[in-house]
């Protein structure tokens, strides 16, 4: 089977997949996740693998410059201290920590030989990577505190870059190659200052360019390049290409889009990278799917459950010990929170690649391998489908049931008010009893006065909820003041100077309406 024939139907599974699951309450990497795994047993058809250079070439450079370009850099910086700390002397920790339980266990398990600290560090190393796709989609459609999501994302974005830096020098610390404390630290201040560097001048290069031209197409060329060039240019210079990539994408979402792009502009970029983020996640979590073999996990069930606790002890010790050092500074976090924090930390594809990169003739190779995958299966699985009951539970996304039952009994409502005019327009057609009619009529207004009283019962937040409906109701009003614009541009109505100045005004609106929300930093919950 052809490469292109495979993406086809990779493609073609991720979309039945996404429409599968817009009737059910399931998140949609859990389900692609699910689905690779089946489709897997059965042996349908063999995806390409997914290797270091696929992941590096294709799949990383566009998912880091798209949460960096869409990261609010404001919300960021007033929360850098909390997500530094987790993604850089936490990373540090939660390997250190990793690896002191893990060796251990193992050897009082004796389910394999010579399994000591050298080997749980490259683990504790590889495995500290975090994805927060899943996670980061549940908050969004609970309605979880803005902040708690720029925690989780800011994190991820950082430890992706910083998790591979560790990798690379605990394995050579591993082998034998480095051992001095102040070495490891300088090469790591090393890899990182580069990549920042390189990062920001890509992106401010970048920048400056979007500002002397204005062309969407153009301008979402610049930011492919800025996303896939620094990330080749920080590799090939020796230093993180992750870092550099998250950095240009910082630096084009909030500089470069606020001083180089028109509103028209900004919105079909923003457009563009989100569906690239869709694409790559989508064939990225089947692929995940593909590569577990569920024989390999269930013979290495012991060792696999021990990496797992170990690897989700560690993360809460880092994470609750960074709670404590913040609690009393403007920075605080919440336990409940500090919990989510832990229990979101799921792993993708990265800890599964830097497992499969790892030399074949490194000891234990095999079990670090299938140790990962069970990991970041369990993690995915478990934490990706119990992660929204744990918010509520918390009181984070308190009201969450009654928002349901709002939004249902408006649904109704809605579909008997339209039945009700229906039933007014059936015309020769319909019913030429009028006492038949006069019964439909009443059973359909019974129908919505029940509805409005079931309506007015509800305990449920009513200035949060005028806002958001508010909300709804102008971005649909400005979509039709829109399509109007473009049917009189069409139509010769407008000339094309006119109708673009018309249309950099909706859409200015329309994206001030799109950002201007959701600045929540007030901690809810225990």
């Amino acid at each position: 089977m052809s490469n292109e024939t495979t993406f086809i139907l990779l493609f073609m599974v991720a979309t039945a997949v996404a429409i599968a699951v817009r009737r059910l309450n399931v998140p949609y990497t859990v389900a692609l996740v699910v689905a690779g795994l089946l489709l897997g047993l059965a042996h349908a058809f063999r995806p390409p693998y997914l290797t270091k250079d696929l992941l590096y070439t294709l799949f990383l450079p566009g998912l880091l410059f798209e949460a960096a370009f869409h990261l609010d850099f404001e919300q960021f910086w007033r929360n850098r201290l909390t997500i530094v700390s987790l993604a850089v002397p936490g990373v540090v920790a939660a390997t250190a920590l990793t690896t002191a339980i893990l060796t251990p266990v193992a050897g009082v398990l004796d389910y394999v030989q010579n399994f000591d600290w050298r080997y749980a560090l490259v683990f504790g190393a590889l495995i500290a990577a975090t994805d927060p796709i899943a996670v980061v989609a549940i908050f969004k459609e609970l309605g979880a505190p803005k902040r708690l999501s720029i925690l989780i994302e800011g994190e991820s974005l950082l430890n992706d870059g910083t998790g591979i830096v560790f990798f690379t020098l605990s394995l050579s610390v591993a082998v034998g190659a480095r051992t001095a404390v102040g070495g490891l630290a300088l090469d790591f201040l090393e890899i990182v200052g580069f990549a920042l560097l390189t990062g920001g001048a890509i992106g401010l290069i970048v920048s400056q360019v979007t500002k002397q031209i204005n062309d969407a197409m153009i301008e979402i060329t610049l930011t492919t390049i800025a996303a896939y060039g620094s990330f080749v240019a920080a590799e090939h210079l020796g230093c993180s290409g992750v870092i550099a990539t998250v950095t240009a994408g910082m630096v084009c979402g909030n500089y470069g889009a606020r001083v180089g792009m028109s509103p028209s502009t900004r919105l079909a970029i923003e457009s563009f990278w989100e569906y690239v983020a869709f694409a790559l996640n989508s064939v990225v979590f089947l692929l995940i799917g593909f590569e577990v073999h569920i024989g390999d996990l269930a013979a290495s069930w012991q060792m696999i459950l021990v990496a797992y606790l170990a690897v989700t002890l560690g993360r809460a010790l880092v994470i609750f010990g960074v709670s404590a050092i913040f609690r009393n500074s403007r920075e605080r976090i919440p336990w409940s929170w500090s919990a989510v924090l832990t229990w979101g930390g799921l792993r993708g594809a990265l800890p599964m690649v830097l497992a499969l990169s790892l030399p074949q003739s490194f000891a234990h190779r095999d079990l670090l391998v299938t140790m990962t995958f069970g990991v970041v299966i369990i993690s995915i699985l478990v934490h990706g489908l119990t992660v929204s009951r744990l918010l509520a539970w918390l009181g984070i996304v308190a009201g969450h049931e009654a928002r349901e039952s709002y939004e249902f009994l408006q649904g109704k409502l809605r579909a008997a008010s339209a039945a009700l005019t229906g039933l007014e327009q059936l015309g020769p057609g319909g019913p030429r009893e009028g006492s038949v009619l006069a019964a439909l009529r009443q059973e359909y207004e019974d129908m919505i006065r029940d509805g409005e009283e079931e309506i007015g019962s509800l305990h449920i937040d009513r200035e949060q909820l005028r806002k958001e409906e508010m909300q709804r109701a102008r971005r649909q009003l400005l979509l039709v003041e829109r399509k109007h614009l473009l049917e009189s541009f069409h139509q010769g109505l407008l000339s094309q100077r006119v109708y673009e100045r018309l249309l950099e005004d909706v859409d200015a609106r329309l994206l001030e309406l799109e950002t201007g929300d959701g600045r929540d930093d007030e901690p809810r919950g225990r």
